[in-house]
């Protein structure tokens, strides 16, 4: 066997890494109540917005309102989803093991998210993932075009300093994988969060039609998903 052509791996944290999209479909679909749509739920921002910026989000909806987003909207969201990680943040089951699996193997790490910094950083701390990516965590904040457009993984790879084509996702949306293909990267869709529950058919449908070379549903199938080897001829 020769070593993979991978050489880096990029992670959409949230739904990826830690269980947080339950916490975060809530706290989106609570705030857009409080802000006049009352019909808003976690189950329709799921199915609307999953791995859509909250400025794109707060820009549809005062589409929808007829108005300018209500001022603080984001920061509001975010308010309401730190509060809620206090008791209710965890990591993926398998994140540990497929960190240090990666480590051995060369393999560099990076985050690429649709949060803003402030909640990557909060997000980071309160998991206990802080040390594994320091300096290594990209916000769509930080680019011109967040998924499904390439930059924030182009950003990533760029300051990892791999070429693109060395370089793996993992993703539960299929905006991220959009973003992944249109990178130039292997994407690999994930359905193992809890708020795929259910529906992890559904969704590997969704995953694999936006492009997802394969589609797992545990971290333990991550590392040979996502950096195959190659057989030696």
């Amino acid at each position: 066997m020769s070593k993979s052509a991978i050489r880096a791996v990029i992670f959409d944290v949230d739904g990826c890494l830690v269980d947080s999209e339950p916490l975060s479909l809530e706290a989106v679909a609570a705030e857009i109540r409080a802000s006049g749509l009352s019909e808003m739920t976690a189950d329709r921002v799921r199915e609307k917005y999953l791995g859509i910026s909250i400025s794109t989000i707060c820009r549809e909806i005062g589409e929808s309102l007829g108005q300018a987003c209500p001022e603080g909207f984001a920061e509001r969201v975010e308010d309401r989803l730190f509060e809620a990680y206090q008791t209710g943040l965890r990591q993926i089951d398998g994140v540990p093991g497929l960190l240090e699996a990666l480590d051995r193997a060369g393999i560099a790490v990076a985050i690429a998210t649709s949060s803003s910094v402030r909640r990557l950083e909060k997000t980071l701390e309160m998991s206990g993932l802080a040390a594994r990516f320091g300096g290594r965590g990209f916000s769509s904040d930080q680019v011109e075009r967040g998924k499904p457009a390439p930059d924030l993984f182009l950003l990533a790879a760029e300051k990892l300093g791999v070429h693109p084509t060395q370089c793996a996702v993992l993703e539960d949306s299929p905006h991220g994988i959009k973003g992944a293909v249109a990178a130039g990267m292997r994407p690999v869709g994930f359905v193992g969060g809890s708020h795929l529950k259910g529906r992890e058919e559904v969704q590997t449908a969704v995953l694999r039609c936006a492009g997802a070379i394969e589609v797992i549903d545990h971290l333990s199938k991550a590392h040979r998903a996502l950096a195959p080897y190659r057989t030696a001829s």
